[in-house]
């Protein structure tokens, strides 16, 4: 049986409750967007960092860090809605690392988790990463775990906003970038990956993550084709 886009999204059409949008343009629209900025933070990008202590390569985050706040400047630019996401996972008390998460630390991080603390609330390793940093009227969602939407406040602020689609950008790629691109997925917004604005530690890593999730869970683009996307509206942005 031959199929084509045109006849699938026909279908498609027909059996949804709501119209799905149809084309990147379209699924794009400012008025229903955001931006979803995934732990640009000092541990998991600089050289001092937990990741660069831990002897993983940070070159590909380092560079990717570079292009990302102009990619950010015209998704504002735009009047797309921008959310930052940051971790905090060490605190003195140690509210947040349970027994199975130390466990495999133990096993995987050369040290992080249990004796090197990892982006503690108010600590350099814990703050953005370079010129990757909200502005005052920008939410901060702060995780405790791999998903962006697992215990927090994601999913409201999204929902509070009329987002339909979440575009993702950060680190790392394959880890809580993949995991909140997931759950975005199975919450039913459309999720859009920029390929280039995302990086792991290795570059199979990377690619086989965007490989899979062009496949099971949304798009996966360049940072110029989503910016294709989104012409500058007017100086106030989204609200103007």
């Amino acid at each position: 049986m031959s199929s084509s886009f045109e006849a699938d999204f026909e279908v498609a059409t027909g059996i949804a409750h709501v119209a799905p949008v149809k084309g990147l343009r379209e699924k794009l629209d400012p008025r229903h967007t955001a931006l979803v900025i995934i732990d640009m933070q000092n541990d998991f990008i600089a050289d001092d960092g937990l990741i660069g202590r831990e002897g993983r390569d940070v070159s590909q985050a380092k560079e990717m860090a570079k292009h990302l706040p102009a990619f950010i400047n015209k998704a504002r630019a735009a009047g797309v809605f921008v959310v930052f996401v940051r971790n905090v996972y060490t605190s003195e008390q140690n509210f947040y690392l349970s027994d199975v998460w130390l466990e495999q630390a133990a096993r995987k991080r050369k040290g992080g988790y249990t004796r090197i603390p990892v982006c503690a609330a108010g600590s350099w390793g814990g703050d953005f990463y370079g010129d990757v940093r909200p502005e005052p009227h920008d939410p901060i969602v702060t995780k405790h775990r791999y998903s962006a939407f697992y215990n927090t406040d994601l999913d409201t602020i999204l929902r509070a906003n009329g987002i339909r689609t979440a575009v993702f950008t950060g680190v790392v790629t394959n880890v809580c970038v993949e995991t909140s691109a997931r759950e975005a997925f199975v919450r039913d917004y459309y999720v859009v990956v920029a390929s280039d604005g995302t990086a792991a530690y290795s570059q199979d890593d990377h690619d086989m993550t965007l490989k899979n999730i062009d496949r099971f869970f949304g798009e996966t683009v360049s940072m110029e084709e989503i910016s294709a996307c989104w012409p500058a509206r007017n100086a106030e942005g989204r609200r103007g």
